[in-house]
Order: structure tokens, then sequence, then C-alpha cells
């Protein structure tokens, strides 16, 4: 917290488009605030007796314009007059004080690089995104966090900012002409953005953000839009940027049984969560309820989330859900997750494919029949140089193993399960086809759990300095 009595910086934006700025120094120092100026399309003069090689390629490029001096007193009263901003950029602090001291007696905003107390301003650390300009400032007293802080910043910024600001730009005075009240407007433009069209803007489809926006203006319902999301396999870590993203937007989301707390507490606070189960043999809501209801409140206005385990097109039937939006004429969008067998096995340290025992990798969903059989293409799966990743098949373990034996797969072939994948409470247990399903039975193995079948197995390798999770055991019988 800033004491009462501390002197702060004050943050403005300036603008520096065709001004003059002086910049004293021709190294690396200099060069990195050049770097930030060039994009601000300021002109820009150096002063120093010599430059490095970027900073000499600049000025052939025609980018700089070099004066070949030494920051003199002399030198320094002729260049100053006129400048919007003056850098003081050299490796000696003594210089760039002296710099500073003449740019502040003609009340010139000056930076002296790396040290605040002769400089009148500092440069923030800066993101940007085309019209959008972000900048995270410590008052100088901690520039690496000011970067660090800025990473985190750039991180969770969605794509398409930049497309997003100019589109703004652009409709401001169309908005403005066809709604002159300025409370409502404000409303207007926090409906678009918050809808569909802002979205559509983000991602350069102006004809259907001009649409959407003059909607709002006519107070026309819009049509909201479906997001299917892959979560990944539980780790809330794994969530991709533009899962977070959506998962913050949304008005309503439908999730299911396998997402743990943690991974749902990403989810914006206010928007309201429809649990629609999917447990084996027992859905709260059947799927084509599930379609309906996404149809539903998109045609209510709604951003709506179907948050699903894994990604949604690997086992997760988004195919299915698609299909049905799609002859419903809803607009939606896809996030592939991390898949189970990619998460899964990752977090066990088995690969899913090595040189010297799997060139490929079969996906295959363990779910068998109300009659209890299992249709799987055995004779493909029973054969060696590959790795079966079997999803959902824990209640069919012993039938599973039994058919890849009788298949063609020896007793002793490597086998391991990976129940809670990805989770602090994660367990493993490897074995063999002959071993596995008792080693599951005994150990109290329950959904959701991936099974993997291959030589890879053999290859568990844990990393170094991260110890297997407590209950993690490697048996070989």
């Amino acid at each position: 917290m800033t004491a009462p009595n501390e002197p702060g910086w004050f943050p403005i934006a300036l603008r520096l488009h065709g001004a003059r700025v002086l910049v004293v120094g021709g190294g690396t120092i200099a060069l990195n605030k050049i770097r930030l100026l060039l994009a601000h399309a300021a002109r820009i003069d150096v002063l120093a007796p010599a430059l490095d090689d970027a900073l000499a390629s600049l000025r052939d490029a025609g980018r700089i314009h070099h004066i070949a001096a030494p920051a003199d007193p002399d030198r320094l009263s002729a260049l100053l007059p006129g400048c919007r901003l003056v850098y003081a950029a050299t490796d000696d602090r003594a210089v760039n004080r002296a710099v500073a001291a003449r740019a502040e007696a003609l009340n010139i905003p000056v930076c002296a690089v790396d040290d605040p107390e002769p400089s009148s301003f500092i440069t923030p650390a800066q993101i940007h995104r085309g019209p959008v300009r972000i900048a995270i400032s410590t008052g100088g007293a901690a520039p690496v966090l000011a970067r660090r802080l800025r990473e985190a910043v750039e991180a969770v910024m969605p794509a398409g900012l930049d497309s997003l600001a100019r589109f703004l730009r652009d409709a401001r005075p169309h908005v403005v002409a066809r709604c002159p009240d300025i409370d409502r407007r404000r409303r207007v433009w926090e409906d678009f953005l918050d809808g569909p069209g802002g979205a559509a803007a983000r991602r350069g489809d102006t004809e259907t953000a001009r649409q959407v926006l003059d909607q709002v203006l006519d107070g026309t319902r819009v049509t909201g839009e479906v997001w299917l999301v892959g979560a990944g396999p539980g780790d809330p870590d794994l969530l991709t940027l533009r899962a977070l993203h959506l998962m913050q937007n949304a008005d309503a989301v439908l999730y299911d049984q396998l997402l743990p707390p943690e991974l749902l507490d990403r989810v914006r606070r206010d928007a309201t969560r429809v649990f629609v189960g999917k447990q084996r043999d027992r859905h709260t809501m059947p799927q084509p309820d599930i379609n309906a209801e996404l149809i539903r409140r998109a045609r209510a206005g709604e951003r709506v989330l179907r948050l699903k385990g894994g990604d949604p097109f690997i086992f997760g039937r988004g195919g299915e859900e698609i299909e049905a939006l799609v002859e419903a004429g809803i607009p939606f969008q896809v996030v592939p997750g991390i898949t189970a067998a990619s998460g899964c096995a990752a977090y066990a340290g088995i690969p899913l494919t090595h040189r010297d025992c799997a060139q490929s990798c079969l996906f295959v969903t363990g779910h068998a029949r109300k009659d209890g059989t299992l249709d799987l293409p055995w004779d493909r799966m029973a054969g060696p140089g590959q790795t079966i990743a079997i999803y959902m098949g824990v209640s069919a373990l012993p039938n599973l193993c039994a058919m890849l034996v009788r298949h063609g797969l020896p007793p002793d072939w490597p086998a391991a399960l990976v129940e809670r994948g990805t989770r602090p409470d994660q367990r493993v247990l490897t074995g063999t086809l002959e071993t596995l399903p008792t080693l599951a039975s005994t150990g109290g193995i329950g959904s959701p759990a991936l099974i993997l079948v291959g030589e890879v197995v053999r290859h568990r390798v844990l990393s170094p300095g991260h110890a297997a999770p407590p209950q993690s055991t490697t048996t070989w019988k």
C-alpha cells in the first residue's frame, strides 16, 4: 500500500506520432527504448558517438536520425528545444544525470533509464493490441515485477482485441447518431460487447458485428451463441486460454459429472449452472434434452457454455451437439481441450509413443453394450508396435484384458490404469493384462480412469524432483 505522503507517478497516454524524441546513447539500453518509440511513429534523433550494429541498421533504413557526437552541454542545448521527450540511455549514470538535468531545466519530460531519481517520467511495461494499450508500472521500484505482471495480463487477454477496438472506433459515430442518450448508449455498448457481436468483432467478422450492433440499437432480441469447450482431464491449469476466457464470459454453463469443483470455480460466478450428469448408465439429462436446452437458451439470447471433460470431439458427443445446433441455426464455437489420453499419460510419466516400441496410438472407448458385450476392433488392437488408450473401460476391465489376450497379446503384456488423472489424488497402477484387473479390484479403482496398454508402460519415468502421487503403485506380476 502506498503511504499517504509517498509521491507517485501519474499515468498518462501521450501522442508521439510525428513528434521529435531525443535518445542519448548508442547501445542496447538505447535500442530497447527506441523499439518502443518506433511502434508509436515518433521521429527519433539518436545522440551518440557511435551506434551498435542493430541501431546502425535502423539508421541505414531511415528509421532513426543519428547525430554522431558526445552529449556535451553545447550539443544538448542545440538539440533539446522542440523535443516531446528525452531518454538518457547510456551505460554511464553520470552522463544520464547530466542529460536529465539539462532537459529538466527546459521543462522537457526526461527519463534516465533505470534511475528514477533524476527522471520526470518513467516507461511502464507495455502491452500492445492495435489501438489497445495497457501499461503497468511499479513507479520504478521493481521493473522486473512490472514485466512479470505484464506477462500475466497478456496471458489472459483474449485474442482479437485489436480488431474489436478498431470496430468500436469505426462504429462510434453511427451509434452516437442512432442513440444520442448517453446512459442508453452505454447500455448498448455493454450489451454488444457481452454478446455475439463482440465475439464477431474480435474474430474480424465485421459484417456480423454490424448486424448485431444494429439489432441491439433497435432493441431486437439477439440470438445467443453456444460454446463447446473442452476442460481437459481435470487439472484446472491445463485449461486453454481460450477456454478460460469463455468460461468467464458465459451466461449459463451445462456441465458433466466428471468435472472437479476446482475447475468449475473458474466459471463466471453469476452464470447459471445446469448439471447434466453423464455418468455410466445414469444420465441426469438425456442427450436430446441437452441439445434442446442449448438451443432454448441460445434463442433466448444467452451465451451458453457446454463444458466437457477432455476434448469435446473425443468421446464427448460434441459432434452430435453441433449437428443439432446447425439444424437449429444457432451459432457456435468449439474449443478443443487436452484429452484424457494425453493428460493422464503425461502426469503418469508414460509416453504414448516411443521410438523403440510404439509408433502409433489407438484411442477406443471401453463402454460396453447393455448386454455387456464389447464391440471393438480386437484384431487391430491386439498388435505390437502401438499403444492402446481405453476410455470409460473400468467396469469392463476384466473382459477387455481377456479379449486382448484371446486375440493375440501375451498375458504378461504391459498395462496401466490411471485413476483421476492429473488431479492431486491421482493413482497409477501398473501391471499386465493378466494382473491389472485384480490390482484394480483390490485397489478400489473407480471412474474417471484411463487404461493404457502397450510396452510404453515399461518406460514409465517420473520427473526428477517430483514424487509419484502418494497412492501410486508399480506392480509387475
